[in-house]
């Protein structure tokens, strides 16, 4: 938690450095997370007009299911978040910047800097995620009948099927010698 006023009374703004602890509430919000470990923030949150800006650095190491074996992968992430914070308690915001979510609401005498952090990484975990071994190209997952295609794959498979389909196939070659 951020309070306010502390962030009011420096000037050049209130540095932080947090680690969290939210692996529990992030596997409750996205079944998608596995686990989460060294979840850090280091920043600065400063007052301007009304507006509270949080500028921080959010790096953490995040457990995924790959999206296509179902195995676990493990990232290392690390990015700039910037947030705009404004009471809705002084009635000084304009609501055409809530409405348009430009600014973030808060209410009481405080910013939650752990809500922040967990919302900042469901947003960035990615929809597609492979281990190591998928990325450097091994083969797709196939089973009786069927096989998993890359679109490269299947354009140059629905081209060769064009090429066989066509009535002048039986004529290429024909005068070759």
């Amino acid at each position: 938690m951020l309070n306010i006023q502390e962030i009011k009374k420096n000037a050049g703004g209130l540095q932080f450095d947090q680690e969290f602890d939210l692996a529990q509430e992030l596997q409750e919000r996205n079944r998608e997370v596995l686990d989460i470990q060294k979840i850090v923030a280091r920043g600065q949150a400063q007052y301007e007009n009304g507006f509270y800006f949080l500028d921080y650095t959010l790096t953490y190491k995040i457990t995924l299911a790959s999206s296509r074996s179902m195995a676990p992968v493990d990232r290392e992430e690390a990015y700039t978040v910037h947030e705009v914070f404004a009471s809705v308690e002084d009635g000084s915001v304009q609501k055409d910047l809530l409405e348009d979510d430009l600014v973030l609401p808060f209410e009481g005498d405080s910013i939650d800097l752990a809500a922040s952090v967990a919302d900042n990484i469901l947003l960035h975990i990615p929809l597609k995620v492979l281990t190591p071994e998928e990325e450097a190209g091994a083969s797709m997952p196939t089973g009786n009948d069927w096989q998993v295609l890359t679109e490269e794959d299947y354009q140059k498979q629905q081209m060769e099927k064009k090429e066989a389909n066509s009535p002048f196939a039986s004529l290429q070659g024909l005068f070759d010698e």
